[in-house]
């Protein structure tokens, strides 16, 4: 059982976060005085899987845009490098999520991603989403996306090699234990498309092989 969420968009540049570090008498980290979008070197897009059973987590960091192609690739790539050695006889994955952005229950992209991942890993995923305004039910909010930000508090994320460094820091005496990496690869836009270039047809969307459980 997983719990995936998208945290808070960053600036990246030498802009203020909130909370207070120890520095040396007269040596403040030195900062902007604005956080103008146009002074920044980019954006920051932490994308999170936390495994409820191991207390373990994997963060991608997006540069471009927070989509549901990036969302189930950050899936296969916590499954590819931890789920499948910790889980080697899985079945089935349990995923719970919000019901908005990259990862509701909206979007038909997001279903197509998955059940490509489904057919690539021969798992059978099923997707709970929270009710509106329940999104702070969702377990990574304050076992991973809290820590997150409380790690790097007080301290400029100047660079994305720093955010990456900073949420793959996080003490191991306060759960969870976290891997990150970053994602390099920009996506082209077009009209009409999402940032993946690839848009989700009506015909494409009756072929996913998708089924409605039950409520909970």
């Amino acid at each position: 059982m997983i719990s995936v969420d998208t945290k808070k968009k960053e600036l990246v540049g030498r802009f203020g976060q909130p909370g207070r570090e120890w520095h040396r008498t007269g040596e403040p980290e030195q900062v902007n005085t604005h956080d103008f979008p146009q002074l920044a070197d980019g954006k920051a897009i932490p994308y999170g899987v936390y495994d409820l059973a191991d207390n373990s987590a994997w963060v991608s960091v997006g540069i471009d845009h927070d989509t549901s192609a990036f969302a189930v690739a950050t899936i296969r790539k916590w499954w590819q490098e931890m789920g499948r050695d910790k889980y080697p006889n899985a079945r089935r994955l349990l995923i719970t999520a919000d019901c908005g952005g990259s990862n509701g229950n909206r979007p038909w992209l997001w279903k197509r991603e998955l059940a490509k991942l489904a057919a690539d890993t021969g798992l059978q995923i099923t997707v709970c989403h929270y009710p509106p305004g329940t999104s702070k039910w969702n377990k990574i909010e304050h076992r991973l996306l809290s820590r997150i930000t409380a790690n790097w508090r007080g301290r400029p994320l100047t660079t994305f090699q720093t955010i990456v460094s900073l949420i793959a820091k996080i003490p191991a005496t306060i759960p969870p234990r976290s891997s990150s990496t970053n994602e390099t690869k920009r996506k082209s836009r077009s009209a009409g498309m999402n940032s993946t270039g690839t848009g989700t047809t009506r015909s494409t969307s009756q072929a996913i092989n998708l089924y409605q459980s039950e409520p909970l």
